[in-house]
């Protein structure tokens, strides 16, 4: 066979697995949305849910997914941003630095459910915190802080060496240089990783079903006092996120529009997971472009 004809062949091949995985996952895409799509309505999005009548909303667990998803970019920013400094620029090269690397390679693996039993163990028995929104941000810190170390790592090891070079040889210190000069530049593709992070954070499900528990209080939203256990600011109650509650109506729900509740609901999920996704490449475009002006 000549190697041309090969090529084509090869090509040709690429391109229809690429073209099959694309359509399966358009077709999925598009069967969450028109199923849920008519069901979404203002009401839906900030009313309260209903266990046995029907005509209830997300209000509440969407609310939770949004503080969840705060809580826990608050806990893993700062020590991610600081575990990728630290691996990309004071870490030694030796046995203990791979051994590290590796930890964190291995920990990115880890299933989420497994994640959720340790939360269960340490978290919610051991420490005492409970089924809480606490637990939850913990629990998901430590299944995504791999992925922030990652990416903050491999953003300041993209730097250019010469900038860095020239940042040094003019006489700033070390710390300098990776605040003024490195971390603006590797800024665009850690705010991407970033922000696709909090998307696979808003999304998860299974973690979140033994640490931040399967049941919301009745939430006063005239009550911003972060003590009270009916405040919507406490983040030591229980708190159902909308992934948890897909997963309950569609295993239990008693309400007679169980499946449009949970049509309507994964279309709201799915297309907040998008607004992230397509929010991060947007950003990361417009991020390069601002700081190397390249059009």
């Amino acid at each position: 066979m000549r190697a041309k004809t090969a090529d084509k062949i090869a090509t040709s091949v690429i391109i229809a697995v690429a073209a099959l995985i694309v359509l399966v996952l358009a077709g999925l895409l598009g069967y969450i949305l028109v199923r849920g799509l008519g069901h979404i309505s203002f009401d839906f999005l900030t009313s309260a849910p209903e266990t046995i009548r029907k005509g209830g909303g997300i209000g509440p667990q969407l609310f939770n997914s949004v503080f969840l998803l705060v809580l826990t970019m608050l806990i893993t920013i700062p020590i991610g941003l600081g575990a990728g400094i630290y691996m990309s620029e004071y870490a030694p090269a030796n046995r203990i630095t791979n051994f590290i690397r590796l930890i964190v390679e291995v920990l990115s693996s880890v299933p989420s459910i497994i994640v959720g039993l340790f939360g269960l163990l340490v978290l919610v028995n051991l420490f005492g915190f409970g089924f809480s929104l606490f637990s939850g941000a913990l629990a998901l810190t430590v299944f995504n802080l791999p992925l922030m170390v990652r990416i903050t790592e491999q953003g300041l090891k993209g730097v250019p060496r010469e900038q860095k070079e020239a940042s040094l040889a003019l006489g700033l210190s070390k710390w300098k240089t990776i605040t003024s000069v490195m971390l603006p530049i590797a800024l665009p593709v850690i705010l991407t990783g970033t922000i696709l992070a909090a998307g696979r954070v808003f999304g998860e499900a299974a973690a979140l079903l033994f640490t931040a528990g399967m049941s919301s209080p009745r939430l006063d939203f005239t009550d911003w006092n972060p003590f009270s256990p009916f405040s919507p600011l406490n983040p030591f109650r229980p708190a159902e996120t909308l992934a948890v509650h897909i997963w309950k109506i569609n295993s239990e729900g008693l309400a007679p529009d169980a499946a449009e509740i949970a049509a309507g609901a994964s279309a709201v999920l799915v297309i907040t997971v998008l607004i992230f996704n397509f929010g991060a490449r947007w950003l990361g475009r417009y991020m390069h472009r601002k700081f190397t002006a390249i059009k």
